[in-house]
């Protein structure tokens, strides 16, 4: 990242910058001198538009003799001989994708540029392929023949989240967008907003999980730590109550720090462990609520891109069986 927040990497951009991906080139002539941008972007044979000239401009896809313009500069007026390019697919300038998302196959793409990709991963799939599992495949691999198939390399998770976890997941295209994502999540800056049901209702409907954790790694787990552990680490999550349902609720919780199981503890440790919790439970199985998965979605998702600096935004629904599960518990509440 530049050492200015929110600006872009000039020196990878301009690699990029450099490829064929900037396609959309033309000199104003003499007889487009005084002629605003936008109208002269709109024009047939470009852009076509003056709404899609402005969305271009807006979203810092426009050039003017190799220089950026601001979003304001859709009234700028030409001069003879001046450039104008459109980079389309310039890195960060695409929209997170809210309710109209891309499907490839099995993969649900909620964010897609020439730096990085968010999936939506569906609950029972591994984010990364491990060694003991390597056949039952990934969303790595997933991600990787999509990629492949549009002739790119392969595939660098950034972060990850449980098996039976649903939610969003980001992988980086190359070695700088990678360092620079993996850099944000070390320092906590992106939002990481998931949706649970738990066990029982929380109070208060609003606060702050604060706890010493360590991974046991004959159990696979976390375990709380003793106040001296050398090994222990901070795991921090604000929550918040969304709805109260018959024995249960809707939980909104956010990352502080980003702990492995991290969630799935914090809310076992407050006696509200997550509905279909295997693991992290002391509940007698009479009195649990029957699904077939820890009730954990990554919801939404949001950081500063790392060529341009602007902020991605990306949000996953619920997935089917959460819903269900959901409107079961409201059924038996009413």
């Amino acid at each position: 990242m530049s050492a200015v927040k929110g600006t872009p990497d000039l020196a990878w951009d301009q690699r990029l910058w450099n490829t064929d991906a900037v396609a959309n080139r033309w000199t104003a002539e003499g007889s487009d001198a005084g002629l605003r941008l936008d109208k002269f972007l709109a024009a047939s044979g470009r852009l076509g538009s003056r709404s899609k000239a402005a969305d271009a401009i807006d979203r810092g896809k426009v050039f003017v003799n190799e220089a950026e313009v601001g979003t304001d500069a859709a009234g700028r007026l030409l001069e003879a001989g001046d450039v104008v390019r459109v980079w389309m697919d310039r890195p960060g300038s695409g929209r997170a994708i809210r309710p109209r998302r891309r499907h490839e196959g099995d993969l649900v793409i909620a964010y897609e540029d020439a730096a990085l990709l968010v999936v939506d991963k569906p609950a029972g799939l591994l984010a990364v392929p491990l060694g003991r599992d390597a056949e039952r495949g990934s969303l790595t691999d997933l991600v990787a023949s999509h990629l492949r198939s549009h002739g790119k390399r392969a595939p660098q998770v950034v972060h990850r989240i449980d098996r039976d976890t649903s939610g969003l997941v980001v992988f980086a295209k190359d070695g700088p967008a990678l360092a620079r994502l993996k850099k944000q999540f070390v320092e906590r800056s992106p939002d990481r907003i998931y949706l649970a049901v738990v066990h029982g209702h929380p109070s208060p409907e609003e606060g702050h999980w604060r706890d010493r954790l360590r991974w046991d790694h004959e159990t696979l787990a976390q375990r709380v730590a003793t106040p001296r552990d050398p090994r222990a680490v901070e795991a921090q999550s604000r929550y918040r109550v969304v709805e109260s349902l018959r024995d249960a609720a809707l939980v909104e919780i956010r990352l502080v720090t980003g702990k492995r199981n991290q969630i799935r503890v914090q809310a076992a440790l407050r006696g509200h462990p997550l509905v279909g919790e295997q693991m992290y439970t002391t509940l007698p199985l009479e009195d649990r609520i029957r699904f077939p998965r820890q009730a954990l979605h990554a919801w939404r998702l949001a950081f500063e891109h790392p060529v341009t600096g602007k902020r991605i935004e990306c949000t996953a629904p619920l997935p089917e069986d959460m819903e269900k599960l959901i409107a079961r518990l409201r059924t038996r509440r009413s």
